[in-house]
């Protein structure tokens, strides 16, 4: 079997497999349920914010062509419970997972407040994931990951709150997404992670209603990764950081599509709510892929597309 070992900056992980954010809840119900969360890679938490989020009103997923449109709204606990409550941090230390706490506001002050809290209470933390796709309240609602100069603003306050691993979560609804991650890297990101989901919107004919009670939401799954491959590969392409790459991956052949257009590790996100057992079947079908190649270690495969 190859060796999976995975490198990410300052990070080691066992694997090159993660879960996307909002995908995975924070771990307990799978790691209860269906296999030890131990054994992914690490497992990317639910966005936490400085307080509770209740979320959007339902419905807030819609099914479609290869895909699902979600505007969930970012429910979550909060920084104090997550760091407190025994089925969210306490719960992920004593499963031995590596966990990356992704994280999100409304300003830019959310952002340096839920830092420094995690900062606080670092032990078990292996890295914070800033979904910078978030709207920001004081320039009208524009996403913080659509200019460059809001998004090096939130990385630098987050930078300076934290000793943490950065990992910046780049947005889809660019021009040009080279530029994005190299905003990132010069910010202090340790990482990049892409993509975020695609706004999107659905509507049922026979109602005559939108199918999200939000009317519109994001779009994953199957029907983004063609999408997502050419946005790593620009991105890694443009850094020297590490690129962690999402967006429809089903399969581990889809892991290696991933890796081969330049990203270091990926995430498995949609197709967790078709098969629970995803995450952990793509790391078996992975190393089947680089044994059936003759790839003696992971990091072999990553950027060799042959262009």
């Amino acid at each position: 079997m190859a060796d999976l070992t995975t490198k990410l900056g300052p990070l080691t992980l066992k694997n090159p497999v993660m879960t996307a954010s909002g995908t995975f809840g924070y771990g307990v119900e799978y790691d209860q349920e269906f296999f030890p969360i131990s054994e992914l890679g690490a497992v990317v938490v639910k966005g936490i914010a400085p307080l509770p989020v209740h979320g959007n009103p339902t419905p807030r997923i819609a099914e479609t062509v290869s895909g699902m449109i979600n505007a969930i709204g970012l429910q979550g606990p909060g920084v104090d419970k997550f760091l407190h409550d025994p089925h969210y941090m306490p719960y992920l230390k004593k499963a031995n997972a590596t966990v990356i706490v992704n994280m999100w506001g409304k300003k830019i002050e959310d952002y340096a407040y839920v830092a420094e809290r995690l900062e606080q209470e670092k032990d078990g933390i292996a890295a914070l994931e800033i979904n910078v796709s978030c709207p920001n309240i004081k320039e009208g609602g524009i996403s913080f990951g659509t200019n460059t100069e809001s998004m090096k603003s939130v990385i630098s306050a987050v930078r300076k709150a934290t000793t943490i691993p950065l990992i910046t979560k780049l947005s889809p609804n660019v021009t040009r997404v080279a530029d994005f991650a190299k905003a990132a890297e010069d910010a202090g990101s340790d990482m990049i992670s892409l993509i975020n989901t695609i706004p999107a919107m659905a509507i049922d004919v026979e109602t005559r209603r939108p199918k999200l009670a939000n009317v519109t939401g994001g779009l994953s799954g199957p029907c983004v990764k063609p999408v997502a491959i050419k946005m790593v590969y620009e991105a890694a392409q443009a850094v020297k950081i590490p690129v962690i790459g999402m967006g429809g991956i089903m399969t581990g052949l889809d892991a290696a599509e991933f890796l081969l257009a330049g990203a270091s590790a990926v995430a498995v996100g949609t197709a967790i709510f078709a098969d629970p057992y995803a995450p952990v079947r793509v790391i078996r079908e992975l190393n089947e892929y680089l044994d059936r190649h003759g790839i003696k270690q992971v990091s072999d495969l990553v950027g060799q597309v042959i262009i």
